[in-house]
């Protein structure tokens, strides 16, 4: 068995290789489950293939993952958007969404809590989304990132007293390949209104970054955080007290 590790779903790109940066950067050992390699190759950064939308696939990384490190942080963060109107969402679609978004996150912390019990000591933190107050063409992805945020509020009350808090991020809008094509989506769709200017609702005045989502996941992670359990940090500019018809 290795040395403590944390497991981050979809590490390889955008918010997820931030994360692993971050915690690479701080001395950790990063497992980073993904369908495709990641850009950067480092000692302590391990991969292993695994479409996370499908629950047979997960459930067996899951497995090889904890026989072959001693994993102590979990981050859900592995996502996908397939945005449409109410009357648009195809059942596929959010299926595929549900599978990804949370009985992934499900089967990843039931993978992980012997452990983490065992040494009486865990982190989780599970990447949520400003979408949670809602937002147009977001019926399936905002659903799944909600079931997210009760996720935490549950497994913090279950898990506290095991040592392991139990927290949520919530970005807004983030500059990466998912918020762009989300964007380039809405706009192909032939009965789609104009998306608004996203910026409106953004009372900093910009987009945010992977890396200020990954800092406050680190946060989240840190032995530090052992009095803060079952709570939700938007990491927005703003944009979750501003409104947004986008």
């Amino acid at each position: 068995m290795s040395s403590p590790a944390t497991l981050v779903s979809g590490a390889s790109s955008g918010i997820g290789a931030a994360i692993a940066r971050h915690v690479l950067d701080a001395g950790g050992t990063v497992v980073d489950l993904d369908r495709k390699p990641p850009a950067r190759s480092h000692d302590r950064l391990h991969y292993i293939e695994v479409d996370l939308s499908d629950p047979k696939a997960t459930a067996d990384a899951a497995r090889s993952a904890v026989l072959r490190f001693d994993i102590t942080a979990l981050v859900n963060n592995a996502g996908s958007n397939r945005p449409a109107l109410l009357e648009n969402v195809a059942m596929e679609d959010f299926d595929y969404l549900m599978n990804l978004h949370v009985r992934a996150a499900l089967i990843l912390a039931q993978a992980v809590l012997p452990a983490m019990r065992e040494a009486k000591f865990g982190r989780i933190v599970n990447i949520a989304s400003r979408a949670v107050q809602g937002i147009p063409y977001r019926t399936a992805y905002g659903a799944a990132k909600a079931a997210l945020v009760a996720f935490t509020r549950t497994w913090a009350l279950e898990l506290g007293r095991d040592g392991i808090t139990v927290n949520a991020v919530a970005p807004g809008p983030i500059e990466t390949p998912l918020w762009h094509d989300t964007r380039a989506s809405i706009k192909r769709d032939s009965a789609a209104r104009a998306p608004a200017d996203v910026m409106k609702s953004v009372v900093t005045g910009r987009m945010g970054t992977p890396d200020e989502v990954a800092d406050a996941v680190a946060y989240f992670l840190s032995p530090q955080c052992a009095f803060v359990t079952g709570q939700l940090l938007y990491v927005c500019g703003g944009s979750s007290i501003a409104a947004t018809s986008w």
